[in-house]
């Protein structure tokens, strides 16, 4: 299996143009069926507290989502923009679409971004979600962004037998150096594959500098981009999962402490 990363510089409120961008990046790649393909946080209008205009109301950006999957014969993980009639706030969501086009799941971001006043506008998630690909068969654990910071998140999706992580993000320039030591610690300490996806280029409030990255279960990085738009193409690699997971047991060794 491969998975296909897409570093886009995001078109601010306008979906069209970033659905387009998403289909530009791909055109030129070798994409064969049953892959990978995973897009940034809010990849359709950009990191907006406006809800109203953001939101996926008609369910445009998920019919896109499932057009993708459909065309490419691939697995494809959306992040989208979900607004509840009986809730004032949205949910920051990722869309998880089979190659058939079918809506396998849906993951709601856990923590909204504090600092960034996310928690105003979005409600968080209590559900961590993982699904099972086809062939081969791959448990895999999407989160969004600030989640990367907390660790339990990631023990829990262990606990369900998570392979490969998932990381859907528009993190910011100024904490970028964070990005990629909590992402190979997050690999490391779970021996898992991380995919961590960003964005590039700025919107009204903030610039972003990429550097999406593929990290192996030894914590070997893959492949990583730097700061322009870019699809980073890597192999997943299952057996690697099992095998150093066998030879060096420290995911069987941990123990719960309860302080």
């Amino acid at each position: 299996m491969r998975s296909h990363l897409l570093q886009t510089d995001i078109c601010w409120h306008d979906r069209q143009k970033n659905f387009d961008r998403v289909r530009a990046l791909l055109s030129p790649v070798n994409v064969a069926g049953g892959d990978l393909i995973l897009l940034p946080e809010m990849f359709d209008k950009g990191f907006s507290m406006d809800t109203q205009e953001t939101a996926d109301k008609d369910g445009e950006t998920l019919s896109f989502l499932t057009s993708l999957a459909k065309d490419f014969r691939s697995y494809v993980l959306g992040p989208r923009v979900v607004r509840a009639s009986h809730s004032a706030k949205a949910s920051n969501t990722i869309s998880i679409v089979s190659p058939e086009g079918v809506l396998i799941d849906e993951y709601q971001k856990i923590h909204p971004f504090t600092a960034g006043h996310e928690h105003e506008a979005f409600e968080g998630g209590s559900r961590v979600v993982t699904f099972t690909t086809a062939d081969p068969p791959v448990s895999i654990c999407p989160v969004i962004c600030y989640d990367l910071r907390f660790p339990e998140l990631f023990r829990i999706g262990l606990s369900r037998g998570a392979q490969v992580f998932t990381v859907h993000a528009n993190w910011l320039s100024t904490r970028h150096a964070h990005w990629r030591i909590l992402a190979l610690a997050r690999a490391i300490e779970n021996q898992a594959y991380v995919l961590a996806i960003n964005r590039v280029g700025s919107d009204p409030n903030a610039t972003y500098l990429g550097g999406t990255i593929a990290i192996g279960p030894r914590g070997d990085v893959v492949g990583e981009l730097g700061d322009q738009e870019g699809v980073l193409s890597v192999d997943i690699d299952i057996d690697e999962v099992r095998h150093w997971r066998e030879k060096f047991p420290a995911v069987r060794d941990r123990r719960l402490l309860l302080g």
